[in-house]
């Protein structure tokens, strides 16, 4: 499939079904043609026309199969923007998702920001923004405890102990995603994000 996305065709989550669980090489490989052209290319279309709709959005990446099932079950894109932070687009049986965040590169550029007082209430604001929206936040695998450095009773110290972030919006699994309206779908959270990929990639680098 080239060109301008025009949705999911319907038969893309059947495919998805017959990889559910945990399918063999063999049947791995029988599927592989139908979904590439049923779910992976599809998503290229859709980031062409991302991309189309705002050139901040070019520098993209659709994933491609490794050797885990996951990556078989779930198609990954990505848009790589300055500094240590990408948005992401993840569609499977659960439907689509989109995300951004910061999973790369040294803690303590981020830590320091994080308890410096302007840049760490703004982060803490951004965030508050985004979830009340429905984004839900993560940190990955968090420290047990505070990095040292850091006073323990710091008004940030939850977020001192992330070794990442973050924000992804579930988007569901609607009859728009058979259609065109994806496309504006996808450009509004990825506007949602910015407020939070400009912070990370002012402080992350």
């Amino acid at each position: 499939m080239t060109g301008r996305f025009t949705g999911w065709p319907e038969g893309a989550f059947d495919v998805l079904l017959q990889l559910d669980g945990e399918p063999s090489v063999a049947v791995r490989e029988k599927w592989r043609k139908d979904r590439e052209r049923l779910v992976r290319q599809p998503m290229i279309a859709l980031f062409n026309s991302v991309a189309d709709a705002d050139p901040a959005y070019e520098d993209f990446s659709v994933w491609g199969y490794g050797s885990m099932v996951w990556w078989w079950q779930h198609q990954f894109g990505i848009v790589r923007l300055p500094g240590r932070v990408e948005l992401g687009v993840r569609f499977d049986l659960d439907g689509l998702e989109v995300s951004g965040g910061w999973m790369n590169g040294p803690l303590e550029p981020f830590r320091a920001a994080v308890a410096e007082e302007s840049s760490g209430t703004q982060l803490v604001t951004i965030l508050e923004d985004l979830q009340c929206k429905g984004f839900v936040v993560s940190g990955g695998d968090l420290l047990k405890r505070g990095p040292r450095g850091y006073p323990a009773d710091h008004p940030r110290a939850e977020l001192l102990r992330y070794r990442r972030l973050t924000a992804g919006l579930p988007l569901g699994c609607e009859d728009w995603l058979h259609t065109a309206e994806t496309v504006d779908r996808v450009v509004a959270g990825f506007t949602e994000l910015r407020p939070l990929m400009s912070w990370l990639g002012e402080h992350v680098l």
